[in-house]
């Protein structure tokens, strides 16, 4: 029996990578999904189609997490699709690892906005649309908010952030039966991560040698746990941030 039926899904920066596979594997558990993205239609649509012709059915919504409007019409399209909202998974973010010689005020608010305030806009918006049954809120994390690196202060900082919301969200809305955690991924082999040269990079090499499984993760990884997160089998899991890093220290 899937663990989904009858659940709708939002998932917000799902044209790819992390996204994409986190909104794949809960549409292979029989939820609903909205793919939600920023810039990529193209990418958005080819995760659409990827889920219908597995027997799924989606959706894809262009939605900026930092503007009102646009996260808005994200849950307005849902509604007026699948009638309901179940789970959402706040995923769309930014990074740049920069030294501290090369921040600007312009590198913070961008990746603060989208990965904090995108993050508590977007959760403001959904909420209303949770029924008496509750659902499941997962925030998108990473492993660089309890160990951060080198030249990652920001982004660092920005997760960090993550962590503390999804803490408090999860008292806030304990009583309206929504399940709130953080998901913390290690390393992931994205679009994202070839395309910023981490991939064969020192740094993946690093990041390897100190991971219990000798490798890094693939999109699949966290497409896994996320649906675990989002189902009954995370029923009395809230308020926590699950690490999925393969070990790594």
């Amino acid at each position: 029996m899937k663990k989904l039926i009858g659940k709708v899904a939002v998932v917000t920066g799902a044209s790819k990578g992390i996204g994409a596979s986190i909104a794949i594997h809960l549409a292979a558990e029989g939820a609903k999904v909205v793919v939600g993205y920023s810039s990529s239609k193209d990418g958005a649509d080819k995760v659409v189609a990827s889920i219908v012709d597995n027997g799924g059915s989606a959706i894809a919504v262009s939605a900026n997490v930092a503007n009102k409007a646009e996260v808005e019409n994200l849950f307005e399209q849902t509604i007026q699709h699948f009638g309901r909202l179940d789970i959402l998974v706040n995923n769309a973010g930014v990074y740049d690892f920069l030294p501290i010689e090369s921040l600007s005020e312009e590198n913070f608010h961008r990746t603060f906005n989208i990965n904090v305030w995108g993050l508590l806009l977007t959760s403001q918006t959904a909420v209303p649309h949770f029924d008496q049954q509750g659902g499941s809120i997962i925030n998108i994390s990473s492993v660089v908010s309890t160990s951060p690196i080198a030249g990652a202060s920001v982004y660092s900082g920005s997760k960090a952030a993550v962590d503390a919301i999804t803490r408090s969200l999860a008292r806030e809305l304990g009583n309206r039966k929504i399940r709130v955690n953080a998901l913390s991924p290690g390393m992931i082999e994205t679009e994202g991560a070839h395309s910023a040269g981490i991939i064969g990079s020192d740094l993946q090499k690093q990041v390897v040698a100190g991971t219990a499984l000798g490798r890094i993760g693939q999109p699949e990884d966290i497409g896994k746990v996320a649906t675990f997160l989002a189902s009954e089998d995370a029923a009395w899991v809230t308020g926590e941030a699950l690490v999925a890093s393969g070990g790594h220290q």
